[in-house]
């Protein structure tokens, strides 16, 4: 890691991040931004440690930025992290604390995203992206999960209704500002 960023991460490498598949830095062609969906940092560390797969590891991102702007690296770019269906083997993920439709994420009366961005997140994603630019020499796009997995489900208080798998980073995420700070090109398949 380079020693001139105008942040430091805490590097908190998650237990099982050995067992992601391993992959090259020139596969890396896109960035993929998230919000947690939960409360705060503690239990996004929480659930990023659960393990779902058979493989011994869970779902996560590979940063995880704090609302004040803590930035935080829990898988390193050279391992598959499971953070979006069908496009984890060419990104990377930055997760956003954000409250988003925690507690009942998928239930009809959930669906609204109305925590903004703090300041101290967008900057420090700006300079996280100038950072990953750097690193990863293949790096041209970035996209919101919301872009990428526009699967619906059926509500979790209501199945007759159809809700949105995911919506992060959601309406309150600034597009435009941050696409003013980096030459990445928004990905919307």
């Amino acid at each position: 890691m380079r020693t001139d960023l105008p942040f430091t991460p805490v590097i908190d490498l998650l237990p099982y991040e050995a067992k992601l598949e391993a992959r090259p830095l020139e596969q890396i062609d896109l960035v993929v931004i998230h919000c947690t969906e939960l409360p705060d940092m503690a239990l996004a560390r929480e659930y990023g440690e659960r393990i779902l797969h058979a493989s011994g590891t869970g779902n996560s991102g590979h940063y995880y930025i704090d609302r004040d702007g803590t930035v935080y690296l829990y898988v390193r770019p050279p391992r598959v992290a499971h953070h979006v269906r069908g496009y984890n083997p060419r990104s990377v993920g930055i997760e956003l604390v954000n409250t988003g439709r925690y507690p009942d994420w998928l239930a009809v009366g959930s669906q609204s995203m109305d925590e903004p961005y703090t300041d101290a997140q967008i900057e420090a994603l700006s300079a996280l992206l100038a950072h990953l630019r750097h690193e990863l020499p293949a790096l041209r796009y970035i996209a919101g999960h919301e872009d990428l997995d526009t699967t619906r489900e059926p509500a979790s208080d209501d199945p007759s209704v159809l809700v949105p798998r995911k919506m992060d980073p959601g309406p309150l995420f600034p597009w435009d500002a941050v696409l003013r700070t980096t030459p990445l090109e928004r990905l919307v398949p």
